[in-house]
């Protein structure tokens, strides 16, 4: 099956072909006739599988009709995250080029006023966070009754960042009388409440099953200390066959310190993370994109949906702490039909959740064999990352009677009477109340209450 086969008009399989594409994937194939006739539609799919093109290419052919009004957008595309929405942008300026369509782009970090400019004018697309868009709606910049098709893209990730009361909110506002297109990676209870609630007699497409992996991505753990982590993600990423990778970490403390400190080693390192201005969000990507840089450190705010060529390896320097989380990690490899490798580096202390992505993924994930990198901690690493796996809150521990060295009729007898100091002659005793404190601290006898280890 070819584009052509799809239904759609002449100028958007012009610019499909002109972005050097034949062939539809499945999740294309089973979506772009049913949003074409008009139907409510459920997509669940994995990442990396054409899922953005699966709304964006009809979109365009039914916008094709009619005209934009001032304030009052014509469709209306919700994104969790700030560079989903400009990945979405993209798409419609790639395949929208022989549509004459207007398209604005409302996400926090970027100048407002611009932003309101757009809409004043009319637009036919109007790609948006919940936060940016009921921002403008609530200062009366927005108007959303002419809004007939509403897509929801990536749900499940709106669902883990809070954005299903909003997204009530925005559907509530959008006549009754619309069509609405839901794509998620994985379908929990809540996201199936919501789909029951604002879509009408939708068509179920599922071209993977939840939570599945991309059989092209040759997925490996490598067992490490805590103490060496470091050492050996940057003894991978400099003698490992690695050309472009995505790092990630659970924290944005960790993304800069291991950005940093990979950069002092000698490599080729951005990040990316979201206490980030969003233009520096953008200049770190197309850093990455131009081949400026090779190894691109993120938090989770690149897991979701960012479709960057070429990403041969994917590490988790940390083991996410959701499941779900881990799918779309290693997703930014393994993408277009290419092969990628995905590398989790795993502690004592990562047991559960790396158990967890096993049982989600229904899949064993082997070990990485061979290398420098690959090899078992010692004896001693091995004990000080069992030390981190739980830490000790409060004072250590008093020894136990075992650990006392020897016993007391065994240890030598001192010389009291030789290591009697010579006693000091009497002073005075001041009358000062406050007499046992000089100018550097108790000076004076040791309290009773403190002799019988209260506080040692």
């Amino acid at each position: 099956m070819s584009f052509a086969d799809l239904g759609l008009s002449d100028e958007l399989l012009r610019a499909v072909a002109e972005a050097g594409y034949d062939t539809p994937t499945p999740i294309q194939k089973q979506a772009v006739p049913s949003v074409l006739m008009g139907r409510d539609l459920i997509g669940i799919a994995q990442t990396g599988t054409g899922k953005t093109a699966a709304f964006v290419l009809p979109m365009i052919d039914i916008l094709g009709q009619g005209r934009s009004r001032a304030r009052m957008p014509r469709s209306l595309i919700l994104e969790p995250t700030r560079e989903l929405a400009m990945q979405v942008s993209e798409n419609f300026e790639k395949y929208g080029k022989h549509h004459k369509l207007n398209m604005a782009l409302l996400i926090g970090g970027t100048n407002m006023a611009d932003q309101i400019k757009k809409l004043e004018k009319g637009v036919d697309v109007l790609i948006a966070t919940p936060g940016r868009l009921m921002d403008l709606f609530g200062r009366g910049k927005i108007l959303l009754t002419g809004c007939n098709l509403l897509v929801i893209d990536e749900a499940d990730r709106m669902l883990d960042m809070g954005f299903i009361p909003d997204i009530e909110e925005i559907c509530s506002k959008l006549p009754a009388n619309r069509q609405t297109l839901l794509f998620s990676a994985t379908m929990p209870p809540p996201i199936k409440k919501l789909a029951d609630k604002f879509l009408s007699n939708p068509k179920s497409i599922e071209v993977a099953r939840p939570a599945q992996t991309n059989s092209l991505i040759d997925q490996r753990i490598l067992r490490v200390s805590t103490a060496k982590k470091r050492d050996a993600l940057a003894d991978i990423l400099r003698h490992g066959d690695v050309r472009t990778a995505i790092v990630f970490c659970n924290r944005k403390t960790t993304v800069r310190e291991l950005a940093t400190s990979l950069k002092r080693g000698g490599l080729s390192v951005g990040q990316i993370h979201g206490d980030m201005e969003q233009s520096e969000r953008i200049k770190e990507l197309e850093r990455f994109k131009a081949d400026e840089i090779n190894i691109l450190i993120a938090s989770d705010v690149a897991a979701r949906g960012l479709d960057i060529k070429g990403v041969s390896h994917v590490f988790n320097y940390d083991v996410p702490w959701h499941p779900d989380d881990y799918v779309h990690r290693i997703g930014r490899t393994g993408r277009a039909g290419k092969t990628g490798i995905a590398i989790t580096l795993v502690t004592r202390a990562d047991a559960e959740a790396i158990d967890n992505i096993q049982k989600l993924t229904s899949t064993k994930i082997p070990e990485l064999d061979g290398g420098r990198a690959a090899s078992a901690p010692s004896a001693g690493e091995a004990e000080a990352d069992a030390g981190d796996e739980k830490p000790r809150r409060g004072r250590e521990r008093r020894p136990r009677r075992s650990d006392k060295p020897a016993a007391r009729e065994d240890r030598p007898k001192p010389d009291r009477a030789a290591a009697r100091p010579e006693r000091a002659p009497r002073r005075e005793r001041r009358p000062e109340p406050d007499d046992n404190m000089s100018d550097e601290g108790w000076n004076g006898p040791v309290p009773s209450f403190l002799g019988q280890g209260f506080g040692s």
